[in-house]
């Protein structure tokens, strides 16, 4: 079995899932990001597919990226320029070939939370 990535976005301030929000996903390498995928969140605030699904699965270091400053204007909950969170990174490892990893993100306009989810 082959290892995968998904997340997960909520808008912690609505009580909803954060729908329309931009990621990015890097791959890290002594230092240096290459990015992999960029996807927009459904209305779940999923996206559709895996951000690194089966096929090009690879253990390492990775980098997601939530613009979460493009949310935030689109529903309104921004606040004046320049806003307190733009882009959310979340820099993680994946160590297990055979493993699932979720990365969600719960996010309001003053914070954020993560954790590996399943």
């Amino acid at each position: 079995m082959t290892g995968y990535l998904t997340t997960h976005v909520l808008d912690t301030a609505r009580g909803c899932p954060a729908k329309g929000l931009p990621i990015t996903l890097y791959r890290v390498e002594r230092g240096t990001r290459e990015k992999i995928a960029e996807m927009v969140t459904n209305d779940d605030g999923r996206t559709d597919t895996p951000i690194l699904p089966k096929e090009t699965f690879a253990t390492g270091s990775y980098e997601l990226v939530f613009h979460a400053g493009t949310y935030l204007r689109a529903s309104s909950q921004a606040a004046e320029e320049p806003l307190f969170l733009d882009e959310v990174p979340i820099r993680f490892g994946m160590s297990d070939a055979s493993a699932h990893y979720h990365v969600p993100l719960l996010l309001s306009p003053y914070g954020y939370s993560t954790y590996r989810g399943s």
